[in-house]
């Protein structure tokens, strides 16, 4: 077979040609990939701005207040009775249960009274007998002072029937006596609460003989309402809350608050209106005593409880907003706002409270702008961007 050379070579040619047009193509495309990927690694990102935070500023409040000093004590009943058998007998009834509320005047044992009752009785009579003498004896003296007058009696006659009539009248006052003993006697075998209180458990059942030989006490009441707080204090302090009145704690009682150990702060209100008459000298203080209301009889003598007495000194403090004030191991602090915008860890020493605000008694001054909203966005060391609040006025707190 002879083939045609020219066809041939046409055909050698024209693949060469497509051939190498692939090549070429499949190079253009990589070197336009390669250039998208150099030329994107080659851009340079966008720089991160960074974000300064907002924050509420304002100076410390400078407000006059009262220093307070704090103790510690305990409730004592204001008034305890013994209530014991003051006449012999058998105890006949109970008309309490043990630890209730009681008032004045209410019954709370019997001790068996027919013995009382017939000596009363008795005593009565006599008293009858004797106011009968005594009539007899005034009526024959005066019978016999006319009969002398008309020579009709002699005069020791007269005499006797005197001598009858004062011994008649000793006679009624002897007599009434004994009535009013075998009264109280009566009146000794119904055991009544001397006062409002609550009573505590008996000690003595019903049936058992009392009194007898000696006192019997029967159960013990206790009046605690008001309640007393007894607390101690020394001699630096006590010139404090007295000294600058001018005037004794005996005489001019002052306002106190308390509160018990489960409660927060001092909500309730008394009068500290005693103190002892002398420091002791081996320990350098002072027993003072507070009264505080219980109408509800809720509190119980025994209780501890933190008392709260004013100095009666008024100074300027600087106070800020409670929640300016964190804690940490190293104490209390506020974060401020230096003349940079930067903030500033402070350390502070924080007083008592002054309604929402707390007083700073050192680390602070009245210039210093303490940052009160934003905190969780001031970090010690960065700059923020502060923002002054309006503060109120000044005003007159205590602590």
């Amino acid at each position: 077979m002879i083939m045609n050379p020219s066809r041939y070579g046409q055909h050698r040619k024209g693949g060469t040609t497509r051939l190498q047009l692939s090549k070429l193509g499949m190079a253009a495309v990589l070197c336009l990939l390669t250039a998208a990927l150099v030329g994107g690694g080659c851009k340079h990102k966008p720089a991160t701005v960074a974000v300064i935070p907002n924050v509420t500023v304002a100076h410390p409040s400078v407000q006059n207040i009262t220093d307070y000093l704090t103790f510690t004590g305990n409730t004592a009943s204001s008034d305890s009775v013994k209530l014991v058998a003051r006449v012999e007998g058998y105890l006949e009834q109970q008309h309490f249960v043990d630890g209730a509320r009681v008032r004045k005047g209410d019954p709370l044992f019997t001790i068996q009274q027919i013995q009382y009752q017939a000596q009363l009785q008795q005593a009565q009579a006599q008293l009858d007998t004797q106011r009968a003498a005594l009539w007899h004896a005034q009526a024959e003296f005066k019978r016999y002072s006319g009969l002398l007058k008309q020579d009709a009696a002699t005069q020791t006659e007269v005499d006797h029937w005197r001598y009858e009539q004062a011994a008649a009248e000793a006679g009624v006052k002897s007599a009434e006596a004994q009535v009013t003993i075998a009264e109280l006697n009566l009146g000794y075998t119904s055991v009544r609460a001397p006062f409002d209180g609550r009573v505590g458990r008996h000690l003595v059942d019903p049936g058992n003989v009392v009194g007898a030989g000696q006192l019997t006490t029967l159960a013990t009441i206790d009046q605690i309402d008001p309640l007393y707080v007894y607390f101690t204090i020394d001699e630096r302090d006590l010139l404090r809350v007295g000294g600058r009145r001018g005037a004794s704690l005996n005489d001019q009682p002052i306002p106190v608050a308390y509160g018990l150990l489960n409660e927060e702060g001092f909500p309730h209100q008394g009068q500290l209106n005693f103190a002892s008459l002398t420091v002791e000298p081996t320990t350098g203080t002072l027993q003072l005593r507070a009264t505080i209301p219980n109408p509800d009889m809720k509190l119980l003598p025994g209780l501890f409880a933190r008392v709260r007495v004013p100095t009666g000194e008024q100074r300027g403090a600087l106070v800020v907003p409670g929640d300016a004030v964190s804690f940490d191991q190293q104490g209390a602090y506020v974060l401020i706002v230096d003349t940079g915008n930067k903030v500033e860890r402070r350390g502070v020493k924080d007083g008592a409270q002054v309604g929402d605000g707390l007083v700073i008694e050192e680390g602070l001054k009245s210039d210093d702008w303490v940052i009160v909203e934003g905190r969780m966005d001031a970090i010690p060391g960065r700059e923020v961007e502060p923002h002054q609040m309006v503060t109120s006025a000044p005003s007159s707190a205590s602590r």
